[in-house]
């Protein structure tokens, strides 16, 4: 039997994009110049200011309240080289690409209620997995 969402108990903030009149969420345009690659492709930068979230803890609660926000973050990541390949025809999912290297800082604020929170500094980020590459998925699988 389905109970809903699980939302937990402590959870104080949960910063996200608005979701938007189609459906689609987690997802914010990138402005010209956020997202830059080196010359050989084999790392990146993605950087934004200000981007427009919301604060919302008990997300993805149906009555959960929204609180604009904003979030300024670098995320910067560099290939392994070592190839990967992930795959589920039944559900027409694949991503190809390159294991990789990440680090992020980011910032919130919430001018609403004062509050603000800011990461350590992106030398002393680390992540135990991410992939460079292309995802295909749905509609697109079989092109």
């Amino acid at each position: 039997m389905f109970r809903g969402p699980v939302v937990p108990k402590d959870e104080i903030h949960d910063f996200h994009p608005s979701i938007a009149p189609s459906g689609l969420f987690w997802v914010v345009p990138a402005p010209k110049g956020a997202l830059t690659f080196s010359p050989d492709g084999g790392s990146f930068a993605l950087e934004m200011r200000d981007v427009a979230v919301i604060d919302q803890p008990r997300f993805p609660a149906l009555d959960a309240a929204a609180t604009p926000a904003r979030m300024s973050f670098k995320l910067v990541g560099k290939s392994t080289g070592e190839s990967v390949k992930y795959e589920d025809a039944s559900k027409h999912f694949r991503v190809t690409g390159t294991l990789a290297t990440c680090q992020l800082e980011a910032q919130v604020e919430v001018p609403s209620i004062g509050f603000s929170w800011k990461s350590d500094p992106l030398e002393t980020s680390k992540c135990n997995f991410a992939v460079m590459g292309e995802e295909v998925n749905g509609r697109y699988y079989d092109m």
